[in-house]
């Protein structure tokens, strides 16, 4: 899990995420606690919904590249 030591710079800042299923998702990285990874996701409309990741099923965390 090396993306370990990337966390704390990655606060507040958009992410897509690989899962070790060979899923992926993306969104805002809000925080991790008692084993889990805290992400604000877009769902349809004006709707967002804050959803929780077992750290374990995370394979790669990669912050968002810039617009150029």
């Amino acid at each position: 899990m090396q993306w370990h030591h990337n966390i704390v710079r990655l606060m507040g800042k958009p992410i897509g995420i690989s899962f070790t299923n060979g899923q992926g998702t993306s969104g805002i990285l809000c925080g991790i606690s008692g084993g889990k990874l805290q992400v604000i996701e877009y769902l349809y409309q004006s709707q967002f919904a804050l959803k929780q990741y077992d750290i374990y099923s995370i394979q790669d965390i990669h912050p968002f590249p810039n617009c150029h």
